[in-house]
């Protein structure tokens, strides 16, 4: 490996390291702010469906403005959004929930995780698709 793929790979991890940071720190900060609610993880259920949204938006906005660094690509996608929302907290506070003798909430968490996810996906890639056409992402 010369020497400028091997910075080029620094670069690249520094830009998820740094994109991490970031994320985990607003993850955190909405999660504090947004406290659970009757045993319900309303937090993190609207932190990842607004990661959903997120990622989705972005993804789609790179197959239309192709000029973005990888580097940046990284630092948004792979780090910060990657960083911000959480599978393993969601599985967790899933299990949380039946053991807790909540499984009303624990079915009713995994469905509107899934469905309104899904739909929170689909609507940041329609989002960035009506920028694209008013030509607000040139």
């Amino acid at each position: 490996m010369s020497s400028i793929e091997r910075r080029l790979k620094q670069l690249k991890l520094i830009s998820v390291m740094l994109g991490g940071f970031f994320g985990a720190i607003a993850r955190y900060s909405i999660g504090e702010w947004i406290q659970t609610s009757n045993g319900f993880p309303i937090g993190t259920l609207l932190i990842n469906l607004l990661g959903c949204f997120l990622l989705s938006w972005f993804l789609t906005f790179l197959t239309v403005k192709k000029h973005l660094s990888a580097e940046f690509t990284l630092f948004i996608g792979t780090g910060f959004i990657g960083s911000f929302t959480t599978f393993s907290t969601f599985s967790v506070e899933t299990i949380l929930l039946f053991q807790n003798g909540l499984a009303v909430y624990g079915v009713i968490y995994i469905l509107v995780s899934i469905i309104l996810g899904l739909m929170f996906a689909y609507l940041g890639s329609k989002f960035a698709y009506i920028n694209e056409e008013k030509g607000e992402t040139q």
